[in-house]
């Protein structure tokens, strides 16, 4: 088993780690049945596979043993985001019949967080997540950790992400903040509906706190300004 460094903790200020510990307490309280939970979003760049890692983060920071998989296998960036060097292989490579679980299972340096990377873009996506070998795979999974988090590829762009969660017990939508219509995020929601997985709640992304009146003036006034305003 590969180990590699994430660095998770760093990267996120006083208020962006208060709202991971809420949504935290919110997917455990959720139910215990909720394991595999795949996190999807409307379109790219909403911030989707920051709150997957982030999350799964958190839940491991609370005692929790939890595999992260990446599962947007059509535009991953987390391993070059968090700069993981060195050969590896991924999840493609798995459920393609190139590498067993030992290869492609990564254990972090953050405790309890264990992850299973992309790896290359395949010809067939959808076909290999919906694959009796994927399935296999998160059965096992769900003997061994407490929770799997999957990050998924944004429904509203293709259909990977629903056939994703109707092997998951739960899924959650991230929205970026001013970036798309009610109208079109009912729609994705709609879409993630019909594939039987409960859904456990939205994450607004992206807020900015100084033209939140209320939530600015709480954090500015308890916390000051940290970091971004995501």
């Amino acid at each position: 088993m590969k180990e590699i460094s994430l660095n998770l903790k760093s990267m996120q200020d006083y208020r962006i780690n208060e709202s991971y510990k809420q949504l935290r307490t919110n997917i455990e309280f959720s139910g215990e049945e909720n394991k595999i939970i795949a996190i999807t979003s409307c379109t790219p760049s909403e911030g989707k596979s920051t709150v997957s890692l982030s999350t799964a983060y958190s839940l491991a920071e609370a005692g929790k043993k939890v595999l992260f998989i990446d599962a947007d296998l059509r535009k991953s960036v987390l391993a070059g985001r968090y700069k993981v060097t060195g050969e590896m292989k991924g999840l493609t490579h798995f459920l393609s019949g190139q590498g067993d679980l030992s290869e492609i299972l990564c254990k972090t340096n953050e405790k309890g967080l264990f992850v299973i990377f992309a790896g290359p873009v395949p010809p067939n996506p959808a076909e290999l997540l919906g694959s009796k070998k994927f399935a296999a795979l998160l059965k096992e999974a769900r003997n061994i950790y407490d929770y799997i988090i999957i990050d998924t590829p944004p429904l509203g762009s293709v259909i990977d992400s629903a056939i994703v969660s109707a092997a998951c017990d739960a899924a959650i939508l991230v929205i970026s903040a001013n970036t798309i219509s009610y109208k079109f995020a009912r729609s994705v929601k709609d879409q993630l509906t019909k594939t039987g997985c409960n859904i456990l709640g939205v994450v607004l992304n992206k807020v900015s706190m100084k033209q939140n009146k209320y939530y600015g003036k709480y954090y500015g006034k308890y916390y000051g300004h940290y970091g971004s305003d995501n």
